[in-house]
């Protein structure tokens, strides 16, 4: 289970894009740190481990040549890499063929780069899959798909305890309607939004969110809806 003592090391070169992945990072229980380029972040890894690296590879095929000379000459150390660009779907081929484990764009979904993020840590740790969820006096078990709070079992259908995952997995990150279309119901299909309405609706109900549980659904019609988590008083 992913907490606050994943540290991740970046090479971004936007202070805007930092700023950006900084909150989406540390919304979602990672460490962050910055450093002024690929080599001073080599030198750090000598010294102490990170979990991931996201390192911005410029936008343009001549700037992606200190990237690829600093992956071939990485000798004794195997943390996972994910490449950061705003380029063309070139730059993405050209970044994963030099040997970088993911490629996100800098136009990027905030809940897609996390679940990136996390598949990525998840491939270099074969035995760490994510099975159970706790937060605040909820919890989730992936296998038993059931939910529960305060040791009191929460009944929910296979949808919701879908939609309960996809939300609890991600707090503080929206998650967009057609987000949650394509992971409950499938990639190819046309949710209305009215039906996603509805079983955001019924989850808040029966899950019972609100100050008094820290859990409440942030809804916005442009981003879509949010878990906000504020331990009660």
């Amino acid at each position: 289970m992913l907490n606050n003592s994943e540290s991740i090391g970046c090479y971004v070169r936007s202070d805007g894009l930092f700023a950006r992945l900084q909150t989406l990072l540390q919304q979602s229980g990672f460490g962050c740190e910055r450093f002024a380029s690929e080599n001073s972040l080599s030198r750090m890894l000598s010294r102490r481990g990170f979990t991931l690296l996201l390192i911005d590879i410029g936008n343009h095929r001549d700037d992606s040549e200190d990237f690829v000379s600093w992956l071939n000459c990485r000798t004794g150390n195997s943390t996972p890499v994910i490449a950061l660009s705003q380029g063309t779907p070139e730059m993405a081929a050209l970044a994963l063929n030099a040997g970088a484990d993911d490629f996100i764009g800098a136009h990027f979904e905030a809940v897609e780069a996390i679940a990136r993020i996390r598949a990525v840590i998840r491939r270099h740790r074969p035995n760490s899959v994510r099975r159970t969820i706790a937060l605040g006096k909820f919890t989730l078990d992936r296998e038993a798909a059931s939910a529960a709070y305060d040791g009191e079992t929460v009944e929910l259908t296979p949808r919701e305890f879908t939609m309960a995952w996809l939300f609890f997995s991600s707090p503080g990150v929206f998650i967009s309607r057609g987000t949650i279309g394509a992971s409950i119901w499938s990639a190819d299909s046309e949710v209305a939004g009215r039906t996603i309405e509805q079983h955001v609706y019924k989850l808040r109900k029966k899950l019972q969110f609100g100050v008094e549980r820290g859990v409440i659904i942030r809804t916005s019609y442009s981003q879509g809806y949010r878990l906000e988590y504020t331990p009660p008083a």
